[in-house]
């Protein structure tokens, strides 16, 4: 076997690592973000006290616009514009250089700054494993304790209609 073909299979297999390990990260991420969407802010504020924030600036400060749902008839059928719903967003950039960008429905800025400030502690080297483990499992915990109890509560209103087949002839 050549050299150059060596090379060229080690380099192709680390940039599929590499590769992978960023869509994995970038999954995590993903994945941390929808948690905080859906967490309060208080919890979120309460949970990042337990973390020594390093400097960080807001790159856009918080602000409140609408955006455009859009919906389809049928799954697959024309797309037509459902109505408007208000967001907030934020970008936070930390002092090391990590950006970070929050989302979050509703006129809640304090709540995007807070999302902004999280996803850019955890691209952090120093600070990832720590806002992983003390916000973003616990409030993922809440959040699925939450919703258990909810769908309980629907279950425990279920009605099951069913039709008796009279033994008519």
């Amino acid at each position: 076997m050549k050299l150059s073909s060596i090379i060229d299979n080690f380099i192709s297999a680390s940039s599929v690592d590499s590769v992978s390990q960023h869509s994995n990260q970038q999954a995590q991420r993903q994945a941390g973000m929808a948690v905080l969407a859906h967490a309060e802010a208080g919890e979120i504020a309460a949970r990042l006290r337990t973390i020594p924030l390093p400097g960080h600036q807001d790159l856009r400060a918080p602000e409140n616009g609408l955006v455009m749902l859009r919906g389809r008839v049928g799954g697959d059928g024309a797309p037509f514009n459902l109505g408007e719903a208000t967001v907030s967003r934020a970008a936070v950039r930390l002092a090391s250089g990590e950006v970070g960008f929050g989302y979050t429905l509703g006129r809640d800025s304090e709540k995007a700054r807070l999302i902004a400030l999280c996803d850019a502690l955890v691209q952090s080297r120093d600070f990832g494993v720590a806002v992983e483990r003390d916000v973003i499992a616990p409030l993922r915990e809440r959040l699925m304790v939450r919703r258990k109890q909810q769908a309980e509560e629907t279950a425990a209103t279920k009605v099951d209609f069913y039709t008796m087949v009279r033994g008519e002839g």
